[in-house]
């Protein structure tokens, strides 16, 4: 899947928050309604066996209470997307990455095979089952880990016990720390600990530029890998470097004409937006162009990263420069020649905002956007719950304005073609439900730091519901003033006084 991820250490953030945020988008030509649920122990699968590789595994009897974000068609399996567990430690599954042809003849990947012809036959083959993706990384990993760290050390066992048939990227995060793992081939697998005054940017592209195997095979204190990784280098002959200094992205990323256009555009439009001064970004004498395969993996932002700024870049469309497809005033030849972030086949945006300064009840927060995120809001909602808001539990394939997801795709295709006349109510509309959103967390906050309710999860369930109704009440008078504006405005119109 196409997404893209950002990482912001608690140094980096404005309040002391680790901040872990992805796009989920669908493939092209196809649109995945996502719903939010909580998933408690007694709902948590024994024995999982995924849709798509049919793999079967056993999980361990002590899960906790998670909330997740699945597909609401689970014909193809749950894709979970992002959630928070009990003990306040996140995860994103996943960032689908790019790599190489050495990889994968070193470690192939590990793909599910039908049965073919008859047992007994002599052209007979049995089934094989593939490894583990996407679609479960989420349910069998984050029921089980109490910390960021905790997380890397599970999925790293399971990528290497049972393979994986697809590459990944996944972010794990507690209220000090945030991890992010790369998986190399069908088994292999790095990761990095981000440092806290850093922020991440990753654009469906193999990231790390530098890993320390000295760290990763001793203290650990900032990378970790699968346990033969340096043997599996050392044979394969990946290492690419001159100097010794293993870059990841050369030795196990791809390089190709459609990263150019599909993936590195995206790190370039983002890291020149938060920091804006440090590098030429622009013009002939530039350090990086969307071009450039060596723009830096995470960097120091230039002021505070705010949960405002990551929605403002996860729907970013190249706004500010010709690539824009909306602007009116850029050079057609270039107006669309890089895939934006904000896109048509945004699913949804999670972002998870894990306060420390807060008590352990309400660190968690759930940032929500749903649909083409260039046309949504974000809004929040307290992770420390038994249940979610109908409005955003209830998705199904059916197209209604009582969810969140469809009301937002409804009027993200509508707006589009109308965007210039569309867009003040787009933006009065994301700072109207957004300043709102912001109001009832910081009462809400205030109040329970004074005294904690008796009831935390209903209590919490109750701000969250409060939450929802404002959303859908503000979301359905944008629908009627979208649906007006390019009513108006369509091809057929005609009045007497055209004539």
């Amino acid at each position: 899947m196409a997404c893209t991820t950002i990482l912001v250490g608690k140094l980096a953030s404005y309040d002391g928050s680790t901040l872990v945020a992805r796009n989920e988008d669908s493939p092209s030509g196809v649109f995945n309604p996502k719903k939010h649920i909580v998933v408690e122990p007694a709902d948590q699968p024994r024995n999982y066996k995924s849709v798509i590789s049919k793999v079967e595994i056993t999980l361990p009897d002590n899960p906790m209470r998670y909330t997740a974000m699945p597909n609401a068609d689970d014909s193809e399996g749950v894709w979970g997307a992002f959630g928070v567990n009990e003990l306040n430690v996140s995860m994103t599954a996943t960032e689908t990455l790019t790599t190489n042809e050495r990889v994968l003849g070193a470690d192939p990947l590990v793909k599910y095979q039908k049965a073919n012809g008859k047992e007994g036959e002599d052209n007979y083959s049995p089934e094989v089952f593939g490894g583990i993706g996407e679609e479960d990384m989420v349910t069998i990993t984050l029921p089980y880990i109490k910390s960021a760290r905790e997380g890397v050390i599970r999925l790293g066992a399971l990528l290497e016990e049972y393979g994986t048939y697809e590459m990944n990227g996944i972010a794990f995060q507690d209220k000090d720390e945030i991890w992010w793992l790369e998986t190399i081939g069908g088994h292999h697998w790095i990761a990095r600990r981000v440092p806290d005054d850093h922020y991440v940017i990753m654009p469906n592209q193999l990231g790390l530029d530098h890993f320390d195997l000295e760290d990763a095979f001793g203290e650990q204190k900032e990378f970790m890998c699968s346990s033969d990784l340096r043997e599996f280098i050392k044979e394969h002959h990946l290492d690419l470097s001159s100097d010794g200094n293993l870059n990841p992205r050369d030795a196990f990323g791809s390089h190709s004409d459609s990263d150019h256009t599909y993936n590195t555009p995206r790190a370039w439009i983002l890291h020149r937006y938060f920091s804006p001064r440090g590098f030429y970004w622009d013009g002939l004498d530039s350090d990086f162009r969307p071009e450039s395969d060596d723009i830096p993996w995470m960097l120091i932002p230039e002021r505070k990263i705010t949960v405002e700024d990551i929605k403002y870049a996860l729907s970013h469309h190249f706004q500010g420069t010709d690539y824009d497809p909306y602007a009116k005033h850029a050079d057609p030849t270039k107006k669309g020649m890089y895939r934006p972030i904000g896109i048509n086949r945004n699913n949804v945006m999670g972002l998870v905002q894990i306060r420390g300064y807060m008590p352990s009840e309400i660190q968690s927060i759930e940032w929500i956007s749903l649909g083409s995120n260039v046309f949504n809001a974000v809004v929040p909602f307290y992770a420390n719950v038994k249940d979610t808001p109908a409005y955003l539990k209830n998705t199904t394939n059916k197209v209604t304005t009582d969810d969140f997801y469809w009301t937002n795709r409804i009027i993200g295709a509508l707006a589009d073609a109308h965007f210039a006349e569309n867009s003040n109510h787009i933006e009065r509309y994301q700072e109207a439900l957004q300043s709102k959103c912001r109001e009832i967390l910081n009462e809400t906050d205030k109040a329970f730091k004074e005294k904690a309710p008796s009831d935390i999860c209903k209590y919490l369930e109750e701000v969250n519901q409060k939450i929802a109704d404002i959303a859908k009440t503000q979301t359905d008078e944008l629908l009627d003033k979208v649906l007006y504006t390019s009513s108006c405005l369509m091809k057929n119109g005609f009045a007497r006084s055209d004539a």
